[in-house]
């Protein structure tokens, strides 16, 4: 049986700083928000986008949480 590749989604989540983490998850939150009256409306042009957007803010939560877990542990 072949391993099944994972797809790629373009967003490094482990190569960005905790700021840039905070700004990007506001930045799809704003997005996921519009995208919610979008589809609220019927005019939402690609909804495939609403479970990216869904996906992204969940990685990077976990990377989140990782960290803070890390960093407790080294205290």
């Amino acid at each position: 049986m072949a391993k099944k590749e994972t797809k790629s989604t373009g967003l490094d989540v482990a190569g960005k700083s905790d700021d840039q983490l905070n700004e990007t998850l506001g930045e799809l939150k704003r997005e996921a928000f519009n995208l919610r009256f979008q589809a609220a409306t019927s005019q939402l042009e690609k909804p495939s986008r609403v479970r990216e957007v869904r996906r992204d803010i969940a990685r990077i939560k976990t990377q989140q949480s990782a960290r803070a877990k890390a960093s407790a542990a080294a205290k």
